[in-house]
């Protein structure tokens, strides 16, 4: 099966669980309004596509990490919505959630997705207990406190940032949950995939900065100018445009040096190749050097 498909149908039956028994109507509504359209999924074709790499000896417990992680995204991007932080109106091209459907509903549909994550994770657990454990940790320890992305978050309530570190925790943080537990699900150990998942999270956050400063609502189905009006730290403010460019194609050609080796390396590297194309905005854009 396609790693779309498999994401998706995982997705929906995890979604869909949520939704049973008698629960309140407009919150489980919310739950699938949150998570649909699903975006390029990245985070969980990145774990799917590691597990791959590395031989997918379970992939009910690689389907089970993959849809555990992309429920820990799509509840951040619910919760940085809100009007306490961004206050955007607008995600994937639709009302965020607290517009559709109110500020308290969004909250509890963010929270809901965070523990639905983990609990996709302890059905799959059987499979493997010892791996699903590393996997739980793997994810709790990039979601929460001090590596995850609440971190991230709270860098932006500090007086004086660093850069890098709320890139990698803001950002970077569910791109090594990706890499190291599409390695823990396949029975490899997650410590020499970090630095692949950090470069390409970074990677992720500077091309997100160019695209808010570059790009149109229409072309990113969100607000643009949010790091000016919030006054966020960004690479193009550090850098500047050409500066933050450079600095995206210096760390995608380290990204795909830094690919351990396993069965489908070269499979991998072309992944990132792709995915440098695709996150690069489209008048900036430039091929990124191949790996040597």
């Amino acid at each position: 099966m396609a790693l779309d498909r498999r994401i998706e149908a995982a997705m929906t039956a995890a979604v869909a669980r949520g939704q049973g028994g008698d629960a309140p109507a407009r919150l489980a509504s919310a739950l699938d309004y949150a998570v649909t359209p699903g975006g390029a999924r990245i985070r969980p074709t990145l774990l799917l596509s590691v597990a791959i790499a590395c031989g997918d000896d379970r992939p009910g417990l690689s389907d089970a990490a993959a849809v555990a992680l992309e429920l820990i995204h799509c509840a951040s991007l619910v919760h940085d919505d809100l009007p306490c932080f961004d206050d955007s109106d607008l995600r994937r091209g639709k009302p965020t959630v607290h517009r559709a459907y109110s500020e308290p509903l969004a909250v509890l549909t963010g929270d809901s997705l965070i523990v639905m994550g983990f609990d996709v994770l302890a059905r799959a657990g059987a499979a493997d207990p010892l791996r699903a454990l590393q996997l739980v940790s793997a994810l709790a320890t990039r979601t929460g406190m001090p590596m995850g992305i609440c971190a991230g978050q709270g860098w932006e309530s500090e007086s004086q940032i660093n850069l890098s570190a709320y890139h990698r925790a803001k950002t970077g943080a569910l791109f090594i949950a990706a890499t190291q537990m599409g390695a823990i699900a396949a029975g490899y150990e997650p410590e020499p995939w970090e630095e692949l998942g950090a470069r390409i999270g970074e990677a992720f956050q500077v091309a997100d900065d160019l695209r808010d400063a570059v790009c149109a609502v229409e072309e990113i189905g969100k607000p643009v100018g949010q790091d000016v009006l919030h006054a966020r730290p960004n690479a193009v403010k550090e850098l500047g445009v050409q500066g933050a460019m450079k600095r995206l194609k210096d760390i995608l050609g380290g990204a795909i040096a830094s690919i351990p080796s396993c069965p489908g390396e070269a499979m991998l590297a072309e992944m990132v190749r792709r995915y440098a194309e695709k996150m690069t905005p489209g008048a900036l854009s430039a091929p990124v050097a191949s790996r040597v």
